[in-house]
């Protein structure tokens, strides 16, 4: 079977659904009529994709070439814009967490390093074994492209990268098991989260304690894609290379398989507090390498690049923040 992925691109002004083989592109409209959009392949998942399957196997004339959309003035979209609310998990890879734990000195006090990564290396392994992963939302509205620019916001600083693994749910996931959660996921796709770490803690709200609304909701802060690359064609995906370079230097370097909690076991646990859609997006958290950890932050004029292994690779520029405060913010 020839593999392929989803993506949604704007050309000449109209927003195509596309289905991407190799570098060219097709409008998965010539096969598909009524799907007008990316996100009515939900409607039939699996049966629109044997029909995709069909279709490029005639070798139909492409569209254009994946990697001349942007050079043509175009612009590719999230493969799917969600709807609902972006569902992400936090603090969910276990060497980023132990590396969190003793640049904190999180632990017994007087401790060393050693004995500090022990402890938070136990806390984790117990927290999987009898805990829940810890889960919130984000906003739609945030979700922008995966080669858009990313405006740094003119309220917040130290905005960070969090290069993600997102899941894209394909059916109606209500209380799931961890062994069928796999035949809700439509496919996979790249997603850097984008924090503003100034705007995290919340001293007026001591018992509240951090506001991740303000600190990841702003324009842009959850660049998508540029693929949704279909679950029967990722083999493994608890074993993905993941890859992201600042300025070409490679920042975090790491496999989906220091999840804490994995794909099944976050599907099954939102699942059972919310009726997950069609269309919804899952990210799964970041692993070890972020900037806090380096104590280097978004700058005007960075270049990011995030990648992986077999779902493509996103490149952002960073533009510095525009002077204009939010209308809250001014009358101050």
């Amino acid at each position: 079977m020839t593999s392929f992925a989803i993506a949604s691109v704007e050309l000449a002004g109209g927003i195509i659904p596309c289905v991407v083989a190799g570098d060219a592109v097709y409008d998965i409209r010539t096969s598909l009529p009524r799907v007008a959009r990316t996100a009515d392949l939900f409607a039939d998942w699996d049966r629109n994709l044997d029909a995709l399957t069909e279709y490029l196997a005639h070798e139909p004339e492409p569209l254009c070439r994946f990697e001349d959309i942007v050079a043509q003035g175009g612009r590719v979209l999230p493969p799917v814009q969600p709807v609902g609310p972006v569902i992400a998990a936090g603090a969910n890879y276990r060497e980023h967490i132990i590396q969190m734990s003793v640049a904190h000195g999180l632990g017994s006090e007087g401790a060393s390093p050693e004995a500090l990564r022990i402890e938070a290396a136990a806390e984790i392994d117990e927290r999987v074994r009898t805990g829940d992963p810890y889960v919130w939302t984000g906003l739609p509205s945030a979700v922008s492209g995966a080669y858009d620019d990313i405006q740094l916001p003119d309220v917040g600083t130290d905005v960070d990268w969090e290069l993600e693994l997102g899941v894209y749910i394909g059916r109606p996931a209500h209380r799931v098991s961890t062994t069928e959660a796999l035949q809700y996921v439509a496919g996979y796709t790249v997603v850097n989260d984008l924090t503003a770490r100034s705007l995290v803690p919340r001293d007026d709200m001591a018992k509240i304690g951090t506001d991740w609304f303000r600190a990841k909701n702003q324009p842009g802060f959850f660049p998508t894609g540029p693929l949704l690359v279909p679950a029967r064609f990722v083999a493994e995906p608890g074993d993905l290379a993941m890859q992201l370079r600042l300025n070409g230097q490679l920042m975090q370097d790491a496999t989906s398989a220091d999840l804490a909690f994995d794909v099944l076991a976050l599907i099954s646990y939102a699942s059972s507090v919310a009726l997950l859609q069609p269309g919804d997006l899952l990210i799964t958290g970041s692993p070890a390498g972020n900037g806090s950890h380096w104590k280097r932050f978004l700058t005007d004029g960075d270049v990011i690049e995030a990648e992986i292994a077999g779902l493509g690779m996103q490149r952002n520029v960073v533009r510095g923040a525009t002077g204009v405060l939010p209308p809250w913010q001014a009358s101050r």
